[in-house]
Parts: structure tokens; sequence; C-alpha cells
């Protein structure tokens, strides 16, 4: 079963950008859906953004459009999530997480993902 580890996150300014990816071991990660979710203290995981596993179609929570872009390699076993113009209440732990499948009725739908990675911390300051 695939490996995830995340990194990437830290502290930036409201307006500025960072760069999360999400390092895959295994030789199946093309064969995987995936996906961002995000966790602030005291708040449930809210889903951000997935990737089907060819990177066909991708998809994106409504707070984030715009701003986030998600995008892989399947050579380099690595997915990422592009963050621009981040604001405060984009803070939270951010996980990458892999599935056998989704769509854009299910890509949202945690329970669906197989496998996590440990999360990485971004945090916004005003």
């Amino acid at each position: 079963q695939v490996q995830l580890v995340e990194s990437g996150g830290g502290l930036v300014q409201a307006g500025g950008s960072l760069r999360l990816s999400c390092a895959a071991s295994g030789r199946t990660f093309s064969s995987y859906a995936m996906g961002w979710f995000r966790q602030a203290p005291g708040k449930e995981r809210d889903a951000v953004s997935a990737i089907t596993s060819s990177g066909g179609s991708t998809y994106y929570a409504d707070s984030v459009k715009g701003r986030f872009t998600i995008s892989r390699d399947n050579a380099k076993n690595t997915v990422y999530l592009q963050i621009n113009s981040l604001k405060p209440e984009d803070t939270a732990v951010y996980y990458c997480a892999a599935t056998t499948s989704l769509g854009p009725s299910s890509w949202y739908q945690y329970w669906r993902y197989i496998t996590w990675g440990q999360g990485t911390q971004v945090t916004v300051s005003s």
C-alpha cells in the first residue's frame, strides 16, 4: 500500500503563497486518485481539493477556488497543492490522502481515502 509524506508548510503573511508537496512511496502511485484535506484547531477535517489518477480531472472546495491549484507528477510519485493569496482562515494542518477512485460527488468524502500522510502545518498571519 502507498505511503505518503507531506512537506512545504510554514508560517506566511496574508497574501503570500506556499506550495505543498506530497511524496508517495511504492510503485502503484499512478493508480491512485489523490486528495488534500485540512483541519483547523477545534474543527473537523474539511476537503480542500482532489485529482484523478491520470490528472485529467480536478476538484476544489468553494472556499479555495481561484486560489489553490492541485497537480501531480506521476513520474515523480508526487502530488502538489499550490496555495496563493493566503488568508488567515487557511491556517490548518494540511493532509494528503490516496483513494482508488473519486468523482464529482465523492471526492470530498474522507472515508473513501485509504491512506493518509502525517500532515504539514500552514499558519497565515494577519
